[in-house]
């Protein structure tokens, strides 16, 4: 794949000053809940679940619920040069026009970020549209996906809590080479708790590389 020229949006903001950060420029792992590639900040309230792809049982993504909003993170490896964050938002577009759904380039808190509509049906039998907003950050040798769900993804001042999550995320790249946009590994915490398998608790899920942006698989629950 030829590499785009750099977006200027996509450089204007400060990741190493703001969040999220690399392993190497935290002082200590204390206080956060481990799960492997991530760190992620405790807080009152907040629901920690873990996505599992059933034919792997590999964890392949981890959901944060906070007050009738959700964030879902991935990680990806990517080389010291490339950025990520402009070819995934194609790719995430590409997807949800397979669909027969639209998405609009916005100017969001960390850059060009993505508002996804697909339709679907209401338990009612009404139509209608499954909404999320994606959001991308590009550190040094990784790339960090969020996607808000939920009231975040429609309400900016509902979204704040889960974009101070994701600023205070800490990615933990390892050395260990691998393919750019390979998923970094992620693994449960000492603590999580099993719920139900193939539980759909949310609309807001995606996929490891721009495949069906509202799937899920079965997760594995854990209370922060």
């Amino acid at each position: 794949m030829v590499a785009l020229p750099p977006d200027p949006s996509d450089t204007a903001y400060d990741r190493a000053l703001h969040g999220p950060f690399d392993a190497a420029e935290i002082e200590t792992t204390d206080g956060y809940v481990d799960l492997g590639a991530l760190l992620i900040t405790p807080r009152e309230g907040l629901a920690l679940r873990l996505e599992v792809e059933e034919s792997t049982q590999r964890v392949i993504a981890v959901t944060l619920d906070l007050n009738g909003s959700s964030l879902q993170l991935q990680a990806f490896a990517a080389s010291r040069s490339e950025k990520l964050w402009r070819d995934i938002r194609e790719q995430i577009g590409l997807s949800v026009g397979s669909q027969g759904g639209e998405i609009e380039i916005l100017d969001g808190t960390f850059g060009k970020e993505v508002l996804a509509k697909v339709p679907a049906q209401a338990a009612d039998g009404s139509k209608g549209f499954r909404v999320a907003r994606f959001i991308g950050v590009d550190g040094p040798r990784w790339f960090l996906r969020g996607v808000l769900g939920g009231d975040a993804a429609v309400n900016r001042e509902a979204a704040e809590e889960l974009e101070n999550l994701f600023r205070g995320v800490v990615v933990v790249r390892g050395e260990t080479p691998l393919p750019p946009r390979d998923l970094l590994v992620l693994r449960l915490p000492k603590d999580a708790v099993a719920g139900p398998e193939g539980m759909v608790p949310g609309d807001h899920a995606a996929p490891a590389q721009g495949g069906e942006p509202f799937r899920r698989g079965p997760e594995i629950t854990a209370i922060g």
